[in-house]
């Protein structure tokens, strides 16, 4: 398991997006050299992990539970296949993009090292959006990454450290719960009746995923 590029972009303005100021750092492009990942702080002040990576609407991207975003090669290559067009490293605004490594089966909760220092935790699956659907500018896009359900996934930082392309990336903790960035995705979009199972994740999940699977239990013990 290895990372092939670590991706950062610049803020561009664009006209598919609703973000304040009319600009977004979705478009990535593979960094020459190392960057350096920590902890962003709080969403709504912080913004990405990576140095020298903008994220341009705070009110929903950044921060410390979605401070980078990896998405795995693999995936990218059956992306390639369906859309019939070349798909370059980042080009799903992915910081990083991994080689052998089953990002959307990873559980919440596990913590991946990469290089010598850097430690990240797996908080939360990747939602669509419509700066996302402007960016690939293909049709129905928001349906059909959603029907793929392999969305990747958003890490927290827990070591900060500095990476580069072709660090080893390990698995140096994997929970024993059963509650995969998949399943967090489907819970998150289509099937709101998965959102009990999130719970056994606890702490680690994203506190937006835990409150509303919290209310949505709440709710059906109401119900009943």
């Amino acid at each position: 398991m290895k990372l092939l590029t670590v991706n950062v972009g610049r803020p561009k303005a664009v006209a598919y997006t609703d973000a304040p100021g009319g600009a977004t750092g979705i478009d990535k492009r593979p960094a020459d050299g190392p960057v350096h990942v920590a902890d962003p702080g709080p969403k709504g002040t912080g913004g990405s992990g990576l140095a020298g990576d903008a994220v341009c609407d705070l009110r929903h991207h950044g921060g410390s539970d979605q401070a980078v975003y990896a998405f795995a090669r693999e995936e990218l290559d059956v992306w390639e296949r369906e859309l019939g067009r070349p798909l370059a490293n980042g080009a799903f605004g992915e910081n990083l993009t991994t080689s052998g490594l089953d990002v959307s089966g990873a559980k919440i909760g596990e913590r991946w090292r990469i290089g010598a220092d850097l430690v990240l935790e797996v908080t939360s699956s990747r939602i669509p959006c419509r700066t996302f659907a402007g960016h690939l500018d293909e049709k129905r896009w928001v349906k059909r990454f959603t029907q793929a359900a392999a969305p990747g996934a958003y890490l927290r930082v827990i070591v900060p450290g500095e990476i580069r392309a072709g660090d080893p990336v390990e698995i140096v903790h994997r929970p024993e719960h059963d509650v995969t960035v998949e399943l967090d995705f489907l819970a998150s979009t289509t099937r709101r009746d998965l959102l009990p199972r999130m719970l056994a994740a606890g702490d680690a999940l994203h506190p937006e995923t835990l409150r509303a699977a919290l209310k949505y239990v709440a709710t059906q013990s109401a119900d009943n």
